[in-house]
């Protein structure tokens, strides 16, 4: 278990790339806040210890990965909103910002292993473990999702 200093420290740490995760799969502020607190709580419970920095954090998307799944299947969940109705932006730069808008528009499949891949830099292989799904069925997602984004991005 996870004492009161570290656990603040790896708060503040991946708070932020926890919640991105979350808003990323629901593209609802007030959901992706439910699913990043609850997978912060999850960390304060948590009993095993971690070997390091990354195992911490893969451990963290995970967990954050699996709440958004038992948020959704909630019937009483609340409905996606626009994102510019988001009171802070996301990212800092505008040019990341736009980008992340444009990705939060593809389907749920598609994003999740995008945003992985390029926005934590996740690889292939890691990506196809935290979700349980194939190498080359994320290989295949990624691709996909980059054709959709730059059709996307084309007719802007």
């Amino acid at each position: 278990m996870l004492t009161e200093k570290e656990f603040t420290a790896a708060a503040e740490q991946h708070l932020d790339m926890v919640y991105r995760i979350a808003l990323n799969w629901f593209r609802s502020p007030p959901d992706a806040e439910d699913a990043a607190q609850n997978a912060m709580l999850r960390l304060w419970r948590a009993e095993k210890p971690f070997a390091d920095d990354e195992h911490l954090r893969r451990w963290l998307v995970r967990v954050t990965l699996n709440e958004c799944k038992r948020i959704s299947a909630n019937p009483w969940r609340s409905r996606t909103v626009p994102l510019e109705n988001c009171p802070e932006p996301v990212f800092s730069d505008p040019a990341r910002q736009t980008l992340f808008h444009e990705v939060m528009t593809l389907p749920v499949k598609y994003r999740v292993p995008l945003y992985l891949y390029y926005y934590e830099g996740y690889g292939v292989r890691e990506i196809g473990e935290m979700l349980g799904i194939k190498t080359s069925t994320v290989q295949t997602r990624l691709a996909r999702a980059r054709a959709k984004l730059k059709t996307q991005l084309e007719e802007e």
